[in-house]
C-alpha cells in the first residue's frame, strides 16, 4: 500500500523547521527545484502519517499549488499507480488559485499580487486579481473536488480530502461525500482552523504555515480518522 500526498504548503510542510517553502530556496536543494524542502517535510504530517501506517508514501504537493495543479498531478499518479488498495489524503488549497499553462510550463496563480509571470501575461494576472469573485470560484471548485470525488469512487480508489484554509460553508446545494470528507461545510473543520483552535500559532505572526508540533497533532488526528474509517 501506498500513501499518496497533494495539497500545497500546508502538505509541502513550508517553514516547518526552516524559512524555506521551496527545495530551491536553499542553495544545497536548488536542483530539486519546487519540490518540498527536505528538511521540512521530514516533519510533515504526511511523513509521520506513512511512517504511523507503516507504508509507503509518494508526495504530489507543492507549495502555492492551485486545487488544478493538485487534481491534474494526481490522476497523472492514478494513470501510472499500479496498486489499488492506495490511500489517496488531499488538501485542498484556496480556491480562487488558477494554473495557467504558458509556453509549456505550468504557472500556479494566486491573488496574491506578487506571482511571477511572464512580461506579456501582465495584463491577464491584473485582470485575474481584479475580477475574483469568491463565491464563482468556490462553486466551481467544489463541483470539480465532487466530480473527482466519483471518478475515484468509480476507480474503487480510498481517498480523503481535507480543506486547507477555506471552506465550502458558502455553497448551498450540498453534497454527501460519506467518509471521504472531513467536514467540507465548517468554516472551523479546515486545517488551519483546528490547528488554531489546537492552540497552535503559525511560525510567525506573518506566516501562514505551522510547525512541527502542529504537524504530529495532524498525523495523529488524521491516523484517528483513517482507523476509525477502516481506510487503511
Amino acid at each position: 500500500m501506498t500513501l499518496y500526498v497533494n495539497g500545497d504548503s500546508h502538505t509541502a510542510a513550508a517553514e516547518a523547521v526552516n524559512t524555506h517553502a521551496f527545495a530551491e530556496d536553499d542553495s544545497d536543494y536548488w536542483m530539486f527545484g519546487r519540490a518540498p524542502h527536505p528538511d521540512n517535510f521530514k516533519v510533515s504530517w504526511a511523513n509521520q502519517l506513512a511512517s504511523a501506517l507503516g507504508v509507503d508514501l509518494h508526495c504530489g504537493a507543492e507549495s502555492a499549488s492551485s486545487n488544478s495543479r493538485i487534481l491534474r498531478t494526481t490522476r497523472e499518479w492514478l494513470t501510472h499507480a499500479s496498486n489499488t488498495n492506495d490511500l489517496i489524503i488531499i488538501q485542498w488549497s484556496t480556491w480562487e488559485r488558477e494554473e495557467w499553462l504558458i509556453d509549456d510550463v505550468y504557472y500556479q496563480i494566486t491573488a496574491s499580487g506578487t506571482d511571477d509571470v511572464p512580461s506579456e501575461h501582465q495584463p491577464r494576472y491584473k485582470e485575474y486579481i481584479a475580477n475574483v469573485d469568491w463565491q464563482q470560484v468556490a462553486q466551481k471548485t467544489h463541483d470539480d473536488i465532487w466530480q473527482f470525488h466519483l471518478e475515484l469512487l468509480q476507480q474503487h480508489t480510498q481517498h480523503v480530502f481535507f480543506n486547507g484554509n477555506n471552506s465550502f460553508d458558502t455553497i448551498v446545494e450540498r453534497k454527501d461525500w460519506g467518509n471521504s470528507y472531513i467536514d467540507p461545510y465548517i468554516s472551523e473543520g479546515t486545517f488551519d482552523q483546528r490547528l488554531r483552535n489546537a492552540g497552535f500559532d503559525t511560525v510567525t505572526p506573518k506566516s501562514w504555515h505551522f510547525g512541527a508540533a502542529a504537524h504530529c497533532f495532524w498525523a495523529q488526528s488524521m491516523l484517528q480518522y483513517v482507523t476509525n474509517n477502516n481506510l487503511r
